[in-house]
């Protein structure tokens, strides 16, 4: 999936998005930025990658941690936070562990990825495994999924049709 194509469905559809990420460190954001003409549609990101910036920035309670970081309530809160922040129609987020090694007893390869619109919200979990190579590895597969989930979700349905 490209970020070109992400960019030119919102652009054909005159709606905007933003992200919130962790375990991708901005790469969503800096893949849409890559893309000339990104600016029409992509309102910014946040990159929360300590529990603290996800509470300070985001907002995320103790409530949502209650299970840990890496898990759907934070990939949701993140998205859902992100958007009211960004005032955009789409938000995109991303937690988890890309290694070496378990964190919170979180496998290695655990990628969360949430979304938020104006009538849905959730997150989908992408199950990189540390099989697929190192950490940067897992990061790319998390940017690469959650570019595709522009246009896998239901949430994101009227994008997927203009497309």
């Amino acid at each position: 999936m490209s970020a070109a194509r992400v960019v030119a469905a919102l652009q054909a559809s005159g709606e905007t998005i933003c992200t919130a990420e962790s375990i991708t460190g901005g790469a969503i954001a800096s893949a849409l930025v890559d893309v000339p003409g990104a600016s029409k549609v992509f309102a910014g990101g946040v990159i929360t990658y300590s529990i603290e910036a996800k509470k300070k920035v985001l907002g995320i309670k103790e409530s949502e941690l209650a299970h840990g970081v890496v898990t759907a309530d934070v990939a949701t809160a993140m998205a859902l936070r992100a958007r009211s922040l960004f005032g955009t129609d789409y938000a995109l987020s991303s937690t988890g562990v890309a290694g070496p090694g378990q964190e919170q007893g979180v496998p290695e390869g655990t990628i969360w990825l949430g979304f938020a619109s104006k009538s849905a919200s959730g997150a989908v979990l992408i199950d990189a495994f540390p099989s697929i190579g190192d950490r940067n590895e897992i990061r790319a597969v998390a940017v690469t999924a959650a570019l595709e989930l522009v246009f896998t979700q239901e949430v994101f349905a009227g994008l997927h049709q203009q497309s």
